[in-house]
C-alpha cells in the first residue's frame, strides 16, 4: 500500500510535454498514490486522472475574455499577464479530500481564484506550490524581465500604460499576500535555482519555506537513437546538418526567435545553405518564418507525443533553444537526454541544465552573434548532450518523498 495519496491541480493536461503530467507519472512508479485533477484534459480519465464537467469549461471561456479585458491595455513585449477572474470550488472533489498532499501547478485560467486557494488551503493539508514560472511571487506577469518590483509590491507595473501602472499588478500582489500570510501549511517548491533565488526575494515569497527540486525527464523514450532511422523517420536530409528548434509560438516574446534569426543569418556565411535544413517543430508551417531564415526549412507541425518529439532531438546535430524567459528549459533537457547538445542563453533555469562546452554552449544573454557561435561550436566540436546526474528520475522523486515526510511530520506536530 502507498505510503501516500497526493493530488496534482492543473488547469489543463496535454498528454505530452507537461511537467506536471511526468511528475505525476514518476511518482506513481516511485510507490506513491498520486491522482490528477484538471479543467480540460486531452487525457483519458481514470482512477489516477479526472477533470471538472463541461460547465467549469463554459466558465473558463467567460473567465478568459474577463481577464482579456481587464489586461487589453499590456504590452505584449513583456509576455503574459493572468489575474483569475472565475473558478471552482474543488475543495470538497473526492480526489482533493482524500489526498494527504496536494500540488498546485498552473491552476488558474479558469480553474481557481484566490478564493478557491483559500478554500483549499483551510482544509489544512500541506500544499504544494509548483513555480512553474514566476507568477506566484509577482502581481500578476509571468516572467519579470528586468523589472523587481515585485521585491516590494508590483506598483509601476511596466506591463501598463501610465495610469494603470498601479491598477490589476497592485490588487494581484495583495490577493496572493493575503492568501500566503493566511496559512502555515504553504510549501513552494522551484524546479531551477534561479526561479528559487527569485523566490527568495519576492516580498511575496520570501518568509515561506522554499524547496529546490528539478523537474523530470525520463530516460524513457528521451534516449539516443539511430541519428539516420530518426531522419528518414521524418523525411529529414541523411546528409545535410540539421538545426532544430522548437516553439508553439516561435514568435512568443518569451521564446528569442529574432536571435536565432540573426544567429542563422550570420551562420550562413559560415555553411554551405544547401547542406544545412533548420526543422522547427511545435507550430505548423510559417510562410514569413520560412523566408527568413536563409537555409532550407522543415516544419514537423504540432506533435502530439514524446516519442515524435524524441525523434526530432535525436535527428538533429544541434537543438538551439533562444528563450529570452526560462524558469526551466524542459525541451533542453529532453535534448540532451537524446544525446544531442543545445545552444541556449544563459539565462533563468538553462544554466542548471547546460555545461558550456560540454554538453552544449551557454551564449551571452541576447547576443545573436554569440548564439551563432555556439550553434557552430557544437557542429564543429560534434559536442554529444548529456544529462547531468542530479536530473535522474529516482533522485528528484525522493527529493519529493523527503518533502512529504517534512511537512507531514510538521503537521502531526502541530
Amino acid at each position: 500500500m502507498a505510503k501516500y495519496k497526493v493530488v496534482h491541480l492543473q488547469t489543463h493536461l496535454p498528454s505530452s510535454g507537461n511537467a506536471a503530467f511526468r511528475l505525476h507519472t514518476a511518482l506513481l512508479k516511485g510507490g506513491v498514490h498520486s491522482t490528477m485533477l484538471s479543467l480540460s484534459t486531452d487525457v483519458g480519465s481514470s482512477e489516477q486522472i479526472a477533470h471538472l464537467r463541461r460547465r467549469a469549461e463554459a466558465v473558463s471561456i467567460v473567465n478568459s475574455k474577463l481577464q482579456n479585458y481587464l489586461t487589453k491595455d499590456s504590452f505584449e513585449d513583456f509576455g503574459m499577464f493572468s489575474y483569475p477572474v472565475l473558478g471552482n470550488d474543488i475543495s470538497k472533489h473526492e480526489l482533493v479530500t482524500e489526498a494527504d498532499v496536494i500540488y498546485l501547478h498552473w491552476a488558474i485560467g479558469g480553474f481557481m481564484t484566490f478564493k478557491n486557494m483559500h478554500q483549499l488551503a483551510k482544509l489544512n493539508k500541506p500544499i504544494i506550490v509548483f513555480m512553474h514560472d514566476m507568477w506566484n511571487m509577482t502581481g500578476g506577469c509571468h516572467y519579470s524581465f528586468t523589472c523587481t518590483n515585485y521585491k516590494t509590491d508590483c506598483s509601476n507595473c511596466q506591463m501598463f500604460p501610465e495610469g494603470k501602472k498601479n491598477g490589476i499588478s497592485i490588487k494581484g500582489f495583495k490577493k496572493k499576500k493575503k492568501l500566503y500570510d493566511s496559512y502555515d501549511n504553504l510549501f513552494f517548491v522551484a524546479p531551477s535555482k534561479w526561479i528559487y533565488e527569485m523566490a527568495k526575494e519576492s516580498a511575496l515569497t520570501n518568509n515561506k519555506p522554499i524547496h529546490y527540486i528539478p523537474n523530470l525527464v525520463g530516460h524513457e523514450p528521451f534516449k539516443p537513437l539511430n541519428k539516420k532511422m530518426a531522419r528518414e523517420i521524418l523525411g529529414l536530409s541523411t546528409d545535410d546538418i540539421i538545426i532544430a528548434f522548437g516553439a508553439a509560438s516561435p514568435t512568443s516574446p518569451y521564446k528569442g526567435w529574432k536571435y536565432l534569426k540573426e544567429a542563422l543569418e550570420k551562420l550562413a556565411a559560415k555553411f554551405n545553405k544547401g547542406k544545412v535544413t533548420v526543422a522547427i517543430f511545435g507550430s505548423d508551417h510559417d510562410d514569413e518564418i520560412a523566408e527568413s531564415i536563409p537555409f532550407k526549412t522543415h516544419f514537423l507541425g504540432r506533435l502530439r507525443d514524446d516519442y515524435s518529439t524524441a525523434l526530432v532531438y535525436n535527428s538533429a546535430d544541434v537543438f538551439v533553444a533562444p528563450s529570452v524567459a526560462e524558469a526551466f528549459g524542459l525541451v533542453i533537457l529532453e535534448a540532451l537526454r537524446c544525446g544531442t547538445p543545445v545552444a541556449a542563453f544563459n539565462t533563468g533555469g538553462i544554466p542548471d541544465i547546460i555545461e558550456h562546452q560540454k554538453n552544449g554552449y551557454l551564449a551571452n544573454y541576447r547576443d545573436a552573434e554569440d548564439l551563432a557561435r555556439g550553434i557552430q561550436f557544437c557542429i564543429d566540436q560534434r559536442l554529444k548532450g548529456y544529462a547531468q546526474p542530479k536530473f535522474d528520475e529516482k533522485s528528484i522523486i525522493d527529493g519529493h518523498i523527503e518533502l512529504f515526510d517534512q511537512m507531514l511530520n510538521l503537521k502531526s506536530i502541530d
